[in-house]
């Protein structure tokens, strides 16, 4: 990777935009979020949470296989202004990050919501004149909002949960900017980095903030309104008892943890603003990558 041959500051400031430099960091984004250690219901280290067609293995793969395709999106839009065309263009090449990632997982949907969010914001991260998380999620809100009149009109999960309980989904966060990003994810983890926790906790306290506050379509469309309560409740009560790195929050954890798997949710959407939260945090930051943490990789408290 021709950006990462220096360490040079100069030469580090004028590579940093390189589409596939910031293809790569995306790609490191949702590897971080699979591989951090104990997600509640989804897949991690100990297993597939509570699914039965995910593994870490997979998710890796998945991340690795769409990871061209951030690089096409970045570079065509650093080539040009908001448009329509760009939009179009855009949105052919993610249906075309959708199909890759469906033939290298045999059919499974591992990261269709990621490809959205990530490559909105890989588009705009290649047009924007600085790298702050609030621009960058502007940036790529304009782009969302301009209308893909090439996009299939096929009905998502998100659009059957929209209609069904009034949510605007992974959808409705790109065009309002990126909220549950920049307002909530961010802030949480960076405010966890102050306050002392480690990498892995402080991540652990951006993903149960988002799941506090997010109407998380992937738990309304399999469990409906009681169980985006269940999660949304959950995290808080997380949160309340001391999050991640306290006794009495660990051990809520556990059982937030051991809930999701016995109601079999897995709130998808809150890991795929984990991710966007890692990349622009990362992006921000001026690191050249986004920093291995060191989740325990076995499992310590019953089956996953």
């Amino acid at each position: 990777m021709p950006y990462a041959i220096s360490t040079n500051r100069i030469v580090w400031e004028a590579s940093r935009w390189h589409p596939y430099h910031l293809a790569s960091i995306a790609k490191q984004a949702l590897i971080a979020e699979a591989e951090l250690t104990p997600k509640p219901g989804l897949v991690d280290r100990r297993g597939s949470g509570a699914h039965t067609d995910l593994s870490l293995h997979l998710m890796r793969h998945s991340a690795e296989t769409i990871e061209p395709f951030f690089g096409s999106m970045a570079a065509a839009s650093g080539k040009r202004p908001l448009s329509r065309s760009l939009r179009e263009e855009l949105g052919a090449i993610g249906r075309k990050a959708e199909y890759a990632m469906f033939l290298a997982t045999g059919g499974t949907n591992t990261h269709k919501g990621a490809i959205w969010v990530l490559g909105l914001l890989v588009a705009a991260a290649s047009q924007s004149e600085d790298l702050n998380p609030t621009r960058v999620a502007g940036l790529a809100g304009s782009i969302a909002r301009i209308r893909d009149f090439v996009r299939p009109e096929l009905v998502s999960h998100g659009d059957v949960v929209r209609e069904r309980y009034g949510v605007v989904g992974a959808r409705g966060e790109a065009y309002t900017d990126f909220p549950h990003v920049v307002r909530v994810g961010i802030p949480a983890l960076r405010a966890a980095r102050v306050a002392g926790k480690s990498e892995t906790e402080s991540r652990l306290f951006s993903l149960l903030s988002i799941m506090a506050d997010l109407d998380d379509t992937c738990v309304l469309y399999r469990s409906g309104l009681e169980g985006g309560e269940a999660v949304k409740a959950g995290a808080k009560t997380v949160l309340a008892a001391g999050g991640p790195g306290n006794h009495d929050g660990d051990a809520a954890l556990r059982r937030f943890d051991r809930k999701l798997l016995e109601e079999a949710i897995s709130p998808g959407g809150s890991a795929d603003l984990l991710a966007a939260s890692l990349f622009l945090d990362c992006l921000e930051s001026g690191r050249e990558g986004i920093q291995r943490e060191q989740s325990v990789g076995k499992e310590t408290y019953g089956d996953n």
